[in-house]
């Protein structure tokens, strides 16, 4: 009786038998999203940290992070899609927002939330057709695949792959340091793991890397695996008591980048999952069910930067668990049961080393680079924009600038070419701001 009722309460919230799916088969697709993207509770606090962060607050601010978007999407949307922080927005926020611009991490967080309040009212008041569908395709694939090769170029350095060098600025290391080879082992068997599709492959790439680091003396054995959940109080709610800090120049720039890369990384990654899905077709209108997606990301958003971490989004790994069969919200509700079961088990972020969470980084940052097929490159009003957002993230060290000079070169080759009527007032818009923040920072250096 009781286990015919509690069928029957899931069927009618999620919709199961109406999606030709069951318990069993939802249950295993979010376990399968979870392994995937599970390297993320390690990754995110070694990036944070970099800012000067407490790895604890970060670890836990992560997983409620992650709790409340995979909530906000099985209950609002009902789709087999995670939400949590992201790759991409960490390593814009600790290397390019509080390490390259010099502002205080409590500052930072502030940017996100006001980040994500804009994300909200633009997702409520249906604006984000307009901003999805008036700023062109091919700098929208451009700022992923610079995102992600300054995400690389971040996971080349932080596994002492590369080195400064006087004549040339940068070069290959020169593989003396014992820690670079731990790089390397984690790199090839990761890159094994993923070729062979083993479910899971980054967290065991990482696993082995920590273990190879602990036989090896390099990596400290950890005093625990199970212990209290960390407290937040280091990072909890420093963003709203420094909101009154984010109205500069500086910090709008970094608002408005945190807003736009949020959104079109959401926005690109849910529509291409529910294709592979079968749940939207090619070409398909944004529904409101994706609207609802997008509203689940800010609420996640929001939450996260008042925890105390970076921004939050939609995660390509929630293919792995559409792949063997999830297509409700029960998919997404049972990765947050596992977000909530690994708060317990912080003690192992002290084996997961600089070098352990290099090797996922540079994978990520290929996996984002391919939207780089997407861009036109025989039409150079098309290519010249993208080629400065792409060079412009990793060269210049700075994701914001890379995507300003993208903005700004597209509206003037399109202007100096006759095709001033083609450009939306969207991205007029954009360049002004980018022009008059552009010229405010200079002055303010």
């Amino acid at each position: 009786m009781k286990k015919g009722f509690i069928e029957g309460s899931l069927d009618r919230v999620f919709k199961l038998k109406k999606n030709n799916t069951t318990i069993g088969r939802e249950i295993l697709a979010g376990t399968t999203i979870f392994i995937a993207m599970s390297y993320i509770l390690f990754v995110n606090p070694s990036v944070l940290g970099a800012a000067g962060m407490d790895q604890g607050a970060i670890f836990a601010a992560t997983a409620l992070a992650a709790i409340i978007g995979c909530v906000a999407t099985a209950f609002l949307a009902n789709y087999p899609i995670a939400i949590a922080p992201s790759l991409g927005s960490n390593a814009f926020f600790a290397y390019t927002v509080v390490v390259g611009m010099k502002i205080p991490w409590q500052t930072a967080l502030a940017g996100v939330f006001v980040a994500s309040l804009l994300f909200l009212l633009v997702t409520v008041f249906k604006v984000r057709e307009k901003i999805i569908n008036n700023i062109p395709a091919d700098l929208k694939s451009a700022i992923a695949a610079g995102i992600g090769l300054f995400v690389a170029f971040v996971g080349l350095q932080n596994g002492g792959l590369v080195q400064k060098d006087k004549s040339t600025l940068l070069t290959i290391t020169d593989f003396h340091n014992p820690t670079v080879w731990l790089t390397v082992f984690g790199l090839v068997l990761t890159l094994i793991l993923v070729a062979r599709k083993v479910p899971g492959n980054m967290l065991i790439g990482m696993a082995a890397t920590s273990i190879l680091g602990i036989l090896t003396g390099l990596i400290k054995m950890p005093k625990a695996i199970v212990a209290p959940i960390p407290s937040i109080k280091p990072t909890f709610a420093q963003a709203l008591f420094h909101v009154k800090d984010v109205f500069t120049p500086q910090m709008l720039t970094v608002v408005i980048i945190f807003f736009l890369v949020a959104f079109f990384d959401t926005t690109g990654t849910v529509v291409g999952l529910l294709e592979q899905a079968g749940l939207m077709k090619r070409g398909e209108k944004v529904s409101p069910r994706v609207g609802k997606v997008l509203l689940s990301d800010a609420i996640s958003m929001t939450g996260s930067s008042i925890f105390g971490s970076s921004p939050t989004s939609a995660y390509v790994e929630s293919s792995t668990g559409i792949a063997v069969g999830g297509r409700t919200g029960l998919t997404s509700l049972t990765v947050a049961v596992f977000f909530a079961a690994s708060l317990f088990f912080s003690p192992l972020l002290s084996v997961v080393t600089s070098q352990v969470t290099a090797p996922i980084m540079i994978i990520v940052g290929s996996y984002m680079v391919t939207s780089l097929g997407n861009i036109d490159w025989n039409k150079f009003e098309s290519a010249f924009p993208a080629f400065v957002t792409i060079a412009g993230m990793p060269l210049f060290y700075d994701i914001s600038y890379g995507f300003a000079f993208g903005v700004m070169s597209y509206v003037i080759i399109m202007v100096v070419k006759g095709k001033a009527k083609k450009v939306h007032p969207i991205m007029y818009l954009a360049f002004l701001i980018f022009l008059f923040l552009l010229f405010a920072l200079n002055l303010a250096h």
